[in-house]
């Protein structure tokens, strides 16, 4: 698997030589360098009321040499603390709804996460409901043939959510223990789209009462802040538990993952270092801190 340190290269390069190089000046309280934190911060992609918030806080501390663990501290604390996501819970089987706009890596990650489940002892059942693009089953349907991974797979132009509804009996059926349901990709200012979306939503909650038990959105880490817009908007017409971030590793812009934690109350479940089913990593609040810092 890839380090954090890796992944996080072209967001470090982006801010010329990484924050890391900018905190000895600091630590000397100098203000011309706490002009270029707030401008590397920025240019990082994370939301300007928040650094400005943070840009404060570093304000009143006034330097010192303590300053790296100060900053450390600082940036980890957006993040709550989050215990691993629990994949056995109380629901079996647990039903996980994947949603996100066209593009933005929705099948790939649900066959990384399907294999993931499998590494851990369970059993998973991938559910194509990404009927609207001729490819779509196809190609979760060729990860999960190459990844041994069970599936059932929607014809296409055929109703999703119909092939939502029969995924979940079919692994009430199977006795599964995780579905992840692959959904068409639909850009969130589309509303008819969204309608669907929530059709697809309601199917799922006739083949299973209460459930889809998670909705997590996978969100491409190239769009920095448009893939917070886009949160925001899908949390608007479905009730978003979570956040997958895929391609990370080629992104400039990963500050945006502290704003979507920051202001749209969300948790990063999983984070996307690599193109390989084994590059698919919790995500570590210090881990990506340390990473994003060049520490």
């Amino acid at each position: 698997m890839k380090s954090w340190l890796k992944a996080l290269a072209r967001t470090r390069d982006k801010i010329v030589g990484g924050l890391a190089s900018l905190i000895p000046g600091l630590s000397k309280a100098d203000p011309v360098a706490l002009e270029a934190w707030e401008r590397a911060l920025i240019q990082s992609d994370i939301a300007p009321r928040l650094v400005g918030e943070w840009i404060e806080k570093l304000r009143r501390k006034g330097g010192g040499s303590d300053m790296t663990q100060a900053i450390q501290a600082m940036l980890e604390s957006t993040f709550p603390p989050q215990a691993s996501f629990d994949w056995k819970g109380t629901q079996k089987p647990k039903v996980i709804l994947i949603v996100g706009v066209n593009g933005s890596g929705k099948t790939t990650t649900a066959a990384k996460l399907g294999y993931r489940v499998k590494q851990q002892g369970h059993s998973p059942l991938l559910a194509a409901a990404d009927t609207f693009r001729a490819a779509g089953a196809h190609q979760l349907k060729l990860w999960a043939d190459r990844l041994k991974l069970d599936v059932v797979v929607g014809a296409h132009g055929a109703d999703s959510a119909s092939v939502a509804y029969d995924s979940v009996k079919a692994a009430l059926a199977r006795k599964a223990d995780i579905v992840l349901i692959d959904t068409a990709g639909r850009m969130h200012t589309k509303q008819p789209l969204m309608d669907e979306l929530q059709k697809v939503r309601r199917s799922i909650d006739k083949a299973l009462s209460g459930a889809p038990h998670e909705i997590w959105i996978v969100l491409d880490a190239t769009l920095g802040n448009n893939a917070v817009i886009q949160a925001r908007m899908f949390k608007e017409c479905v009730a978003l538990t979570g956040v997958v971030v895929a391609k990370l590793d080629g992104s400039s812009k990963g500050g945006f993952i502290f704003t979507i934690r920051k202001e749209l109350d969300l948790p990063v479940h999983f984070v996307g270092l690599g193109e390989s089913e084994e590059d698919l990593a919790p995500f570590d609040a210090k881990e990506f801190v340390k990473g994003f810092l060049g520490l």
